[in-house]
């Protein structure tokens, strides 16, 4: 069975072990183990404060492979953006402007650096073995995010966004990086992007001033605005089924699309109901648990643990298996939320 679960302060080995097989442009995956020890234990503190407002800490998830005890994808809400360091993006502007002496119009586009101090919450750092991906694996990894927002709204801003890993080739290449970035930082793509996740005043320090003009830029980078990696398009697409859309930002390194939605209006979060869970005999004389349904079970309270099982669904009880109930630690008579 596969289980989300909040990170635990012991899986910092078989985290770190984890992402290190991530791939390039996973910006929120590429930092050092100190690094990950703390936000690991920024998230345990997180999970358990009694304070309901959004403010800025990670919420960590694990996928376990109950079977193996593996650790085998990841996820992470981080409850607000901005802050100390803001949140930086490109937004394109587009201009039509017009000369009466040779009765031309052109329109022109350019980027306009975006810094956000008070920010939406924003999710991300997913990531999957490749071997479990296309199983539902990733689905049950995203989702869980939701269904822990779901059941905690204060601890969440208005409006929530997600980055996605923009145009990077098989060589690791990113036009967009080597159009604008490269002649300002001085450095290669790998080390900014690893750079952006421990300290982003370089970025303040170093990035243009002023608009840049499309029009000046190679064609191959500006083909590649709003692209996103092959691998990542699995992730869109789940996204924008939940109701995300671009809003005209992209990332300030490779021009990867931002995608973003009011948090109460995501899809999964509207579909997400507190129940109480039944005990055994209570089902008995129901016709109407005759029913059942596939659906995302997650914990109410801390240790979040979140499955994907089959359940029966009468009044404000439901019904799973008793497996499933082991799984998600709890019992009978504590309130679940089912997605």
């Amino acid at each position: 069975m596969m289980i989300v679960r909040e990170v635990g302060t012991e899986d910092l080995d078989a985290l770190w072990d984890l992402i290190g097989q991530a791939n390039l442009g996973m910006t929120s995956l590429k930092i050092d183990k100190e690094q990950l020890a703390d936000r690991i234990e920024r998230s345990h503190f997180a999970f358990r404060r009694t304070n309901e407002r959004a403010e800025g800490a990670p919420y960590v998830l694990v996928m376990q492979d109950t079977e193996t005890g593996a650790l085998v994808g990841t996820s992470c809400i981080f409850s607000k953006t901005g802050g100390f360091e803001p949140f930086y993006a490109y937004r394109i502007v587009s201009e039509v402007i017009y000369c009466e002496r040779l009765k031309l119009t052109n329109e022109t586009h350019s980027l306009h650096l975006v810094k956000i101090h008070n920010g939406p919450t924003e999710i991300g750092s997913l990531f999957l073995l490749p071997e479990y991906r296309g199983r539902g694996c990733g689905k049950l990894l995203s989702m869980s995010r939701f269904a822990y927002m779901a059941a905690h709204p204060k601890r969440f801003a208005s409006h929530t966004i997600a980055e996605m890993r923009g145009n990077i080739g098989n060589d690791d290449s990113c036009p967009f990086w080597e159009a604008i970035g490269a002649h300002f930082f001085k450095i290669d793509f790998p080390s900014a992007d690893s750079l952006s996740m421990i300290d982003k005043q370089f970025i303040e320090d170093l990035m243009p001033r002023y608009p840049i003009y499309l029009e000046l830029l190679p064609k191959d980078a500006v083909d590649s605005i709003g692209l996103v990696h092959d691998q990542t398009k699995p992730a869109l697409a789940m996204l924008e089924a939940q109701g995300f859309a671009r809003n005209g930002l992209i990332d300030i390194f490779d021009g990867g699309p931002v995608v973003e939605c009011k948090t109460e209006d995501i899809a999964a979060i509207r579909r997400s109901r507190p129940y109480r869970l039944a005990h055994g005999n209570e089902f008995t004389n129901s016709i109407e648990n005759r029913r059942m349904e596939r659906c995302i079970v997650s914990t109410s309270k801390s240790p979040f643990v979140s499955i994907q099982c089959d359940l029966q669904i009468a009044n404000d009880c439901v019904m799973i298996d008793p497996i499933c109930v082991e799984a998600l630690g709890c019992k009978p008579g504590v309130t679940v939320w089912v997605t």
